[in-house]
């Protein structure tokens, strides 16, 4: 079988919760963006591995077993004596906002000499996340995506969160030299719109990141539908899937992981068959995303969906 190899954080989300004394507690719960990604390919049953950094520590063993639970390959994460990176959210009317600890974490400090030797098998490689903002791993990860670019099918999603980016100018410059090295890029209207500033539209914008080197764009629009862009104006939409939203934590993740999900599964994960593959394919692996992001939207936190959940 192929596999899709994802690259990013492993982290702890640490959710308030009211204590029966009145005190505020926190509970422990797995996530990093492309954690989440990882465990919504894995539960799909797509041949799923997270290249990561996974700590000793107890949390470490809590994010370990989470991926073995979700049928996850463990066997590329840096394994090391290092802290768990700890996220504490904390909801203002809805609104969390994050306090991390993170320095000298497991799973920021990798760098270019613990990154492995891929197998053929590797043909898929998913790169996003806060991962992206911190060195000296976001400096790694690019390394990686250049080293495989144009061999492996690359996909990339931004997720611009301006908190978390210290240096503008500098975090632009790196993320363009991961749009030049992907095949697919998922983005939302805000992340398009942190990385072109000087274009009005989506559109323009979704236009430049064609012509600095991807050959698919997927815009996401929440309950508006998503669309595939692609050069010469060729576009692809679908609507999304009714249902009642309880939280869209991990929504982004699932619709990542249902779209390469499928795209295995029509056989697009080479990148000739990606790059040649007509509307009605781009329209099923979208749909695909658009349902499998329902299920994780219709329940608290980033849940994703088994494969027996989507209905087809």
């Amino acid at each position: 079988m192929t596999m899709i190899l994802c690259c990013g954080e492993a982290l702890i989300d640490m959710l308030p919760r009211p204590m029966a004394e009145g005190a505020q507690g926190f509970v422990p719960h797995c996530g990093g963006s492309v954690f989440n990604t990882a465990i919504a390919l894995g539960r799909l049953e797509v041949e799923a591995a997270l290249l990561t950094g996974l700590s000793r520590d107890m949390w470490g063993r809590m994010l370990e077993d989470e991926l073995l639970r979700s049928r996850v390959n463990p066997t590329y994460a840096v394994i090391s004596d290092r802290p768990t990176t700890l996220a504490f959210v904390q909801l203002t009317d809805g609104h969390a906002s994050y306090s991390f600890h993170d320095e000298g974490s497991a799973s920021r400090m990798i760098d270019d000499e613990d990154l492995p030797d891929l197998p053929d098998r590797v043909r898929t490689l998913f790169f996003g996340g806060i991962s992206l903002c911190y060195p000296p791993f976001c400096d790694t990860l690019v390394t990686l995506a250049e080293r495989e670019a144009r061999r492996r099918v690359i996909m990339l999603d931004p997720n611009i969160r301006p908190g978390f980016i210290t240096d503008p100018g500098e975090q632009r410059a790196r993320l363009a030299r991961m749009v030049a090295a992907a095949d697919v890029v998922k983005a939302s209207d805000e992340d398009l719109a942190w990385l072109y500033p000087d274009l009005p539209t989506p559109e323009q914008q979704a236009d430049a990141m064609l012509a600095d080197g991807p050959a698919i764009v997927l815009l996401t629009r929440g309950g508006d539908g998503a669309s595939a862009l692609l050069t010469g104006g060729r576009r692809v939409d679908v609507s999304a899937s009714p249902v009642e939203v309880v939280d869209t934590v991990g929504a982004g993740d699932t619709f990542n992981a249902g779209f390469l999900a499928r795209a295995t599964a029509l056989g697009l994960d080479d990148r000739a068959a990606l790059l040649g593959a007509s509307d009605a394919e781009l329209a099923d692996c979208l749909g695909f995303a658009a349902g499998a992001a329902a299920v994780t939207v219709s329940r608290a936190g980033a849940n994703p969906p088994w494969a027996d959940e989507i209905r087809q």
